[in-house]
């Protein structure tokens, strides 16, 4: 009798084990929901670092009826804006940003343009910064950096965000040009366009490689990081 009474003990029954089964499956699918709230709130603070530029970039504009970034270094200068103490600005009203040095922040008028924001405190940082040194980043640890001109095949001014995993890339393209068509390709029409290759940073060109088809966010084949720049301006 004792013998049979420890084995019976010694085991678990079914519905025990049923029961188990349901919490380690209820402890996965939290897990999994908790890094998908990770990642969705990443996704967002990578839009919300972006439109950051675009608001001090437009707020500028309204306050100094300028570009920030054109104006020459007397007349930022002048505003009392002393630790600005070397800009590319040429004051002819129109940016001068090649999409080659986005992520170099080294030629054109994008020093100024960084200088400019934060002098007028717009941007926090320094405004005597120059260089890649002087590029923010965004929520994801990539570099913020800006272009003028044609970018992926449309021209104007455009903040742009490097580094950004293909999930994230497409979900960017998501919040700002709305729901990705069948074919998952985004990021060659609308006001957020994109790009992927071996590069990190990898700077924008003014076309997409390979002409306007764009590239599909499938997160199976597309392994390299995504560049991704939206207009604003």
């Amino acid at each position: 009798m004792r013998n049979k009474i420890r084995a019976h003990q010694a085991g678990f029954t079914l519905v025990e084990i049923a029961i188990v089964l349901v919490i380690i499956g209820l402890l996965l699918v939290g897990v999994l929901q908790g890094q998908e709230m990770i990642e969705n709130t990443k996704t967002k603070s990578i839009v919300s670092d972006m439109r950051s530029i675009q608001a001090a970039y437009n707020g500028y504009i309204d306050r100094y009826k300028t570009p920030p970034g054109d104006e020459n270094l007397a007349t930022m200068q002048a505003r009392g804006w002393n630790t600005v103490t070397s800009n590319n600005g040429s004051g002819n009203g129109v940016l001068l940003m090649p999409v080659a040095n986005t992520f170099t922040n080294a030629a054109g008028e994008s020093v100024s343009f960084w200088q400019a924001l934060r002098a007028s405190g717009f941007l926090s940082g320094s405004a005597a910064a120059v260089g890649a040194a002087a590029l923010p980043r965004h929520s994801a640890n990539g570099m913020l950096g800006v272009a003028s001109g044609t970018v992926y095949g449309l021209s104007g001014v455009f903040v742009c965000a490097s580094g950004l995993g293909t999930k994230q890339a497409a979900a960017v393209d998501t919040i700002i040009d709305g729901p990705l068509p069948a074919s998952n390709i985004g990021n060659n029409v609308g006001n957020l366009r994109a790009n992927t290759g071996g590069a990190n940073p990898l700077a924008p060109a003014a076309a997409l490689p390979g002409g306007a088809a764009g590239t599909a966010y499938n997160e199976t084949t597309v392994l390299n990081p995504w560049t991704v720049c939206m207009r604003i301006g």
